[in-house]
């Protein structure tokens, strides 16, 4: 299985540079845009996400948030399993490009594996990398994360407790651009 994937994190990278570019606001100014990585299974990982991206949005980033942002499973009812993979991917692809920025929850016993493949896409294609983590549960050697996925971050934002964590990034983002 981790052959299949890591097989699968490669396809997609380099399938992934084939597109890409920057938002700008009407009045020509860039804006950085944020493609938001992380689990989107649970009702508390939707709302967690939602509040991250209004704390990201509040600091002036364009975020794309897949379970707002994304297709809408009603669109997908007339599909096969085929072509919604291959619509949900292309999106979530082109949306990767887009931006400037991938930004990740890590939290679950192990990072969730389509947000490691979006990361992956982001990372090949230059874009900036950052991760927020309030989970306990690492499972790799006393290493908070895997060396392959940590490389990948300009900046982990870690705290175990969540309005602490938000915090942080609040306070980064007040002093800081992503």
């Amino acid at each position: 299985m981790k052959k299949v994937l890591c097989i699968l994190i490669c396809v997609f990278i380099v399938l992934s540079f084939a597109f890409g570019s920057a938002a700008t606001e009407e009045s020509g100014k860039s804006v950085t845009r944020v493609y938001f990585a992380g689990p989107l299974f649970s009702q508390a990982e939707r709302d967690y996400n939602l509040k991250l991206t209004k704390l990201l949005e509040d600091h002036g980033y364009e975020v794309f948030l897949p379970q707002r942002d994304g297709i809408e499973f009603a669109t997908l009812q007339d599909k096969t399993p085929e072509e919604k993979n291959k619509l949900l991917f292309e999106k979530d692809v082109s949306e990767i490009l887009k931006s400037d920025v991938v930004f990740f929850v890590l939290d679950g016993r192990v990072p969730d594996e389509g947000a490691c493949v979006e990361l992956g896409i982001g990372y090949a294609n230059n874009k900036r990398c950052y991760g927020a983590k309030t989970d306990t549960r690492s499972a790799e050697l006393d290493l908070e994360l895997n060396p392959m996925i940590r490389g990948c971050f300009i900046r982990l934002f870690s705290n175990y407790d969540g309005e602490k964590l938000f915090e942080e990034i609040d306070r980064f983002l007040s002093e800081n651009e992503l």
